[in-house]
């Protein structure tokens, strides 16, 4: 029989009506003739609440400071939210008469390294689960967890359910992953941002990667790099309704592309410039290097033409992380590995950014964005390209107004 991967997030998994109403679709896949994988998370605020517990935990006594916590630990106490979701799902499919039973990571066996916390999937043998199948039993599998070679229960990080839920896709040679989330499918921009803003019925592998880098919340990055990379046809698709949502596959799958699919943007990014910088071999590793030391996430960067010798470099970087970024920075200087005159910080700004593999055959798109903006009056602070992406840096005053203006400027309301 085909087989089909289905994943329920928090939101779709926040009470027990809400496990019926997933268990429901699970059904009907099944009805409908497929052997079904149902990846779940942990009930809404759950994982939040046992981090929380492990951080109380670790409190040192006496004191307000957190000890070390033992990160194995706290893998153990935090993958024990799926645990309960998974065998709450699997007793409202038993309900519904269907032939079902729960696992957990270690018992498939989802291999990962042992990075406890950031752990990633090295394998997964599907032996046991080809075997219920085969006897007629569907799987409930707990999401964002694994076991090192250690043999301790490893947890995979953000956005470690949709990551388990494609991986299992490969394994499973599935026809499809299906993600049921609190949304519909993928849009052009932000409805919240603009009422025009349209869902779209397919996009390529390479444009959800940039629109879900550059902020777009519905699929995170380490699961669209893994589709990708394995061909996984993923469907976005919401637990609250039948619609049909956004399937995301290869671009070969795609009879004709827009030339901008959509506009993305992060609203608290912060510029950081460097003012009159030696300009010589070595000075952006100079800079960057302690940034990256400092784990900064630097995004844009820009270094000026030389002029008498010196330099001046302007990056770009999330809005919280400004204060780390200013000392490593600072403590470069003082321990003498860097020197600069000025360092001038503007936390005000974000980044908006317009995605469209069409981007590769149409010459004018950079263009045209600059134009729409340079009508509304927005100044541009920082430019960045790649093939299928263009990115500024504006005021964030203006977020709102840029998107909209862009999302008009392409016309994105009207299907291609």
């Amino acid at each position: 029989m085909p087989r089909l991967v289905m994943k329920f997030g928090g939101t779709s998994v926040a009470d027990i009506d809400r496990i019926r109403n997933a268990a429901s679709k699970v059904k009907r896949e099944i009805d409908a003739g497929y052997d079904v994988a149902v990846i779940v998370s942990a009930m809404s605020g759950k994982t939040n609440e046992l981090v929380g517990w492990v951080r109380d935990a670790s409190t040192k006594p006496g004191t307000n400071e957190r000890s070390f916590y033992d990160a194995r630990e706290y893998d153990s106490v935090v993958a024990s939210g799926e645990q309960v979701t998974a065998g709450l799902m699997a007793l409202c499919l038993q309900e519904l008469g269907v032939d079902a039973r729960s696992w957990l990571g270690w018992q498939v066996p989802v291999r990962t390294t042992s990075a406890h916390g950031v752990a990633r999937i090295t394998e997964i043998d599907t032996a046991n689960l080809d075997a219920k199948f085969e006897q007629g039993v569907h799987a409930v599998i707990a999401g964002f967890q694994g076991l090192s070679d250690e043999g301790r229960i490893t947890t995979l990080g953000r956005g470690g359910s949709d990551t388990t839920a494609v991986a299992f896709a490969a394994a499973l040679g599935a026809e499809r992953c299906d993600i049921y989330t609190d949304v519909d499918g993928v849009y052009t921009t932000d409805p919240r941002i603009t009422k025009k803003a349209r869902k779209l019925d397919r996009i390529a592998y390479e444009e959800m990667l940039e629109l879900a880098s550059l902020g777009a919340k519905v699929l995170q990055v380490r699961s669209v790099e893994l589709a990708m990379a394995h061909k996984v046809r993923l469907a976005v698709r919401s637990s609250f309704s039948d619609e049909p949502g956004t399937l995301v596959c290869d671009e070969d799958e795609i009879m004709e592309a827009n030339v901008i699919s959509g506009v993305a943007f992060s609203r608290d990014e912060a510029k950081i410039t460097m003012r009159h910088l030696a300009d010589q071999p070595g000075v952006a590793a100079s800079v960057f290097g302690p940034l990256a030391d400092a784990g900064v996430n630097v995004d844009m960067i820009i270094q000026d033409i030389s002029a008498e010798g010196f330099t001046d470099i302007t990056f770009s970087c999330p809005v919280d992380q400004v204060a780390v970024a200013v000392k490593a920075l600072e403590d470069g200087k003082a321990a003498g590995t860097l020197t600069y005159d000025d360092l001038e910080t503007d936390e005000d700004v974000s980044k908006v950014s317009i995605v469209g593999i069409g981007m590769r055959s149409h010459a004018g798109i950079a263009s045209k964005m600059f134009a729409a903006l340079s009508a509304e009056n927005v100044n541009i602070k920082v430019i960045t390209t790649s093939e299928i992406k263009v990115s500024v840096l504006i005021d964030r005053r203006y977020l709102e107004l840029a998107v909209q203006s862009l999302h008009d400027a392409f016309g994105l309301e009207k299907a291609g």
